[in-house]
């Protein structure tokens, strides 16, 4: 018997529903009102239609909100294409009131949704979320040469979305292992393009961080959310207190989201952790609140507090002693730890074989004995990088100089030099 497919059910239980009138919105009609007001500014060719699809909004509710205007002589009515559908223009008195509100808020695009529409959102997805099988964790990591006690924890953290504190010396494929984690995560989530509070606007959607998915099985939603593939945000020596926060532009007079807000429902990786330019007992204070109560309390700058939901698959990742970064404490509040150890020579064999192959080349094990040696006479550790990284230089130089694809010890010698900086003296 096949298993039941929850996803697209729970998918269908979970899309927005269209609001057929302001009210449904649940925001303040007077911000929607300006909003729109905003955005006949902007255009100079302005209809319900087009001002619909810039909203986001139904044509009854946009129609709605150019009436207002239009009795509140902002607006003029220029013309009637349809049923519904009119042409506008700014009256004199609309344009300074939208010179006022721009002055304030400068945001003109698609109408935000409430805070509290946003946080119901993300706990209702969240708690749909289909359990993730060990085989979307293996298909995941099946590019990767790890353990299998590895693989197992690794399981657990995605199924249980508990946060992971990943150790371990550099070039062992951290990053990696969260990145390919994270594929593991099928399915699409729904986020809206901004949210509103107290009149002031958050954006949310992000076309660096977020990719969005066509909407075909569906006719009629609420298009102020847009539906994405659950995201990954990686964020690392650049990170600071102050980028976990809201980030308000005096220039356009609104905010933008931090970036754990952005990663909600998918995964965020703080990589290179303890490099920031901040300490990192001040960090870890920071996630002390989020990792506990799964919420995250922001700030405006009016000094308002607001409180969002914490969302995502946590994981840390440094090549630092965690001796040095965190205390124990923090670690208690840590769903998993996981040292990734640097490859024997077995595991090592098994990825030098997998990009030999996969660059081109035809694998020979004399070719490997070889780079053991060089290993060896250099007295240098094996790192689950350097596979990859040796090899891709001797592709380079056989594209460079219209080499054949052909392995050999000079190749992987002058490999060795360009990577390393120098080759020791081999027989």
């Amino acid at each position: 018997m096949s298993k039941p497919e929850p996803s697209n059910s729970s998918n269908r239980i979970l899309v927005p529903p269209m609001p057929l009138k302001a009210d449904n919105t649940r925001l303040d009609f007077g911000f929607l009102a300006d909003l729109a007001l905003k955005t006949v500014y902007a255009d100079a060719n302005c209809t319900t239609e087009r001002a619909a699809d810039k909203l986001k909004l139904s044509m009854p509710v946009t129609e709605d909100l150019l009436q207002h205007l239009y009795r509140e002589k902002f607006v003029e009515i220029r013309g009637t294409i349809s049923y519904g559908n009119s042409r506008y223009g700014l009256l004199d008195r609309g344009w300074q009131r939208a010179q006022q509100l721009l002055d304030m808020n400068g945001y003109i695009g698609p109408a935000p949704v409430s805070l509290q529409d946003y946080s119901e959102m993300v706990i209702r997805q969240s708690a749909a979320r289909d359990p993730i099988e060990p085989e979307s964790v293996r298909g995941a990591m099946s590019g990767l040469v790890l353990p299998e006690a590895t693989v197992q924890t690794l399981g657990l953290v995605a199924n249980s979305r508990r946060s992971l504190f990943m150790t371990g010396p550099s070039g062992n494929g951290k990053t990696t292992i969260a990145t390919a984690l994270h594929t593991a995560q099928h399915g699409e989530i729904w986020i809206p393009y901004a949210i509103e509070v107290d009149g002031q606007v958050i954006k949310v959607f992000d076309l660096h961080n977020h990719h969005a998915v066509p909407v075909k099985d569906i006719d009629r939603y609420d298009e102020r959310w847009i539906r994405i593939k659950r995201p990954i945000v990686i964020v690392g020596g650049e990170m600071t207190i102050e980028t976990m926060d809201l980030i308000y532009s005096s220039t356009v007079r609104f905010y933008e989201a931090p970036f754990q807000m952005k990663s909600n429902g998918g995964t965020l990786v703080i990589d290179d952790f303890g490099r920031q330019r901040v300490d990192p007992h001040d960090l870890l204070n920071r996630w002390i609140v989020p990792l506990e109560g799964r919420v995250d309390y922001l700030t405006l700058h009016t000094g308002k507090k607001i409180e969002v939901p914490f969302e995502q698959l946590l994981i840390f990742a440094t090549n630092l002693d965690p001796n040095d970064l965190v205390d124990d404490a923090f670690l208690r509040r840590m769903g998993y730890r996981l040292y990734v150890n640097p490859p024997d020579r077995e595991m090592y064999t098994a990825i030098f074989q997998q990009f030999v192959q996969a660059s081109g080349f035809d694998y020979d094990p004399q070719r490997l004995e070889y780079v053991f040696r060089l290993y060896d006479t250099d007295k240098r550790p094996l790192r689950g990088c350097e596979p990859r990284d040796l090899i891709q230089r001797c592709a380079d130089l056989c594209k460079y100089e219209n080499r054949p694809m052909v392995l050999s010890n000079e190749l992987l010698h002058l490999a060795w030099k360009n990577y390393f900086g120098a080759a020791p003296t081999v027989n």
